[in-house]
């Protein structure tokens, strides 16, 4: 579809700019890791093994490793080179700690790792039909983004969403050992998960009409589900949902004093450890709640919008 920008009443078309000089864009993007992703960038072209690393990052919020393509070859198979990368990551943990230790002034032990929530990124112009159907695997921790380098300055970076994702990945490797490594340490979250987890009819009931509300708040709102929570994003997660066996923790990306909350029922989680970001949380155990408890998620949603993710945002993360 044309994109078009409006100077007095004309609309006047503005075109795409491929972009030719991958060096570009891989600097665009390690300077930009905070804003595109909420990564924190630890090192690039990165040798191990005969394999290089363009851009190595880390997710705070997940504790885990990121790897970053750029893709070259359309020909060739993210399916593969995906998988060799995460095997060289798993292979190679104490590696990549010392390069992270080296990089940052925070430290990081082996145990502070959350090895099971690595993942790999592609970045391209665009993706051939065979590279994006191939990622219809439920458990295949690989993600696609093109970008697109528009003539009025503008830069668009877009996740490619594969087809419904039902299979597993061992079906496509059942005799490899090397697959099986893979699948058995990382692991690929779902909504289902959390629900057999800890969850409860009750709550799943909950869940689901708190979800279709905050979807309905705008068209910019993607779900992240991690291994201890749900959250719902727009520039950053502005909230998170945590299931428990009888009702569910709802924390907020905002602080108790930046919320109107007439009924006073928010906590403040600032000293208090816990999965996810939040800084104040709200306990839902029953449906009646739930009006309510959208009002206070709105704002947060509503300063989601006006605010972009400031390093101490990022940084600030609690433990149970």
């Amino acid at each position: 579809m044309p994109i078009f920008s409006l100077d007095s009443g004309k609309l006047k078309e503005i075109s795409d700019i491929p972009l030719k000089l991958e060096k570009d864009l891989q600097e665009t993007v390690e300077k930009n890791l905070d804003v595109i992703f909420g990564l924190e960038f630890v090192s690039n072209e990165f040798q191990l093994q005969g394999l290089r690393i363009d851009t190595l990052a880390y997710d705070k919020e997940s504790d885990s490793f990121v790897i970053i393509e750029y893709k070259r070859e359309k020909s060739s198979s993210v399916v593969d080179q995906g998988l060799a990368y995460l095997s060289l990551l798993l292979n190679n943990k104490a590696e990549f700690i010392l390069l992270y230790n080296e990089h940052s002034d925070d430290k990081l032990r082996k145990d502070d790792v959350d090895w099971s929530q690595s993942k790999v990124i592609f970045i391209a112009n665009s993706f051939t039909l065979y590279q994006t159907q191939a990622l219809g695997f439920r458990d295949l921790p690989i993600e696609l983004w093109e970008v697109k380098q528009y003539s009025n300055k503008t830069i668009l970076f877009n996740q490619i969403h594969s087809p419904e994702k039902t299979e597993s990945i061992n079906k496509l490797g059942a005799k490899s050992e090397a697959v099986r490594s893979i699948t058995r340490e990382i692991k690929t979250y779902t909504e289902e998960y959390h629900f057999e987890k800890n969850g409860s009819p009750q709550t799943k009931e909950f869940y689901h009409e708190i979800k279709q509300r905050i979807l309905a708040l705008g068209d910019n709102i993607e779900i992240v589900i991690r291994k201890k929570y749900i959250a719902f994003k727009s520039n950053y997660n502005f909230v998170y949902i945590n299931f428990q066996r009888n009702n569910l923790h709802v924390d907020l990306s905002i602080r108790e004093n930046e919320v109107e909350d007439p009924k006073h029922v928010i906590r403040n989680m600032e000293r208090i450890g816990h999965y996810g970001a939040g800084q104040s949380r709200i306990t839902i155990d029953d449906k009646s709640q739930i009006p309510y408890l959208m009002g206070l998620i709105e704002q947060s949603y509503t300063k989601s919008i006006r605010d972009r993710l400031t390093p101490a945002q990022k940084a600030w993360k609690t433990r149970k």
